[in-house]
This record gives structure tokens, C-alpha cells and sequence, in this order.
């Protein structure tokens, strides 16, 4: 294996490292949900959900395009997709 060969925990950035990412080449502020939202989106889900609403009625607020597109530029960045 070369020295530069990636491990799969060494290629997957944290929240905190995608949001301060983010932060700095786009300034927008984003939540872990949003992050969330485009990881699954792009097939990267790490566990299931085990914390899920009690009501029926529940609504999740949707990633807007433009934080959707920082988002996936720092998946990008990080070599996650």
C-alpha cells in the first residue's frame, strides 16, 4: 500500500470540519441536519435514525440549493463523494 493511500476513517470529515469548511469558502452557516440531508442524499448514510418523531404530522425543514451546493462542494473537497 503506498503512504498516500487514503483509509476509509481518514477520507470522512467530521460535521464540525464540513461546517467550518463551509463557513470559509461560502460564509454561509449550516446545521448537521442539512449535512445530513445531502450525505444521504449522495448514498453516504453512516447509522440509522433512532431518534424519529412521535407524531404523524412531523415537517423536516429542506436544504436550500444554495447551502445544498456548499455542502456538496466540501463532500467534494474531502473526497466523500
Amino acid at each position: 500500500m503506498d503512504e498516500f493511500d487514503l483509509t476509509a476513517a481518514e477520507s470522512k470529515a467530521t460535521y464540525e470540519e464540513i461546517k467550518d469548511y463551509v463557513l470559509k469558502h461560502s460564509g454561509l452557516k449550516i446545521s448537521n441536519l442539512y449535512i445530513a440531508q445531502i450525505k444521504q442524499k449522495y448514498g453516504i448514510i453512516e447509522r440509522a435514525n433512532y431518534n424519529l418523531p412521535k407524531s404523524e404530522n412531523f415537517k423536516q425543514s429542506k436544504c436550500p440549493p444554495e447551502k445544498e451546493a456548499a455542502i456538496r462542494e466540501a463532500l467534494e473537497y474531502f473526497k466523500m463523494i
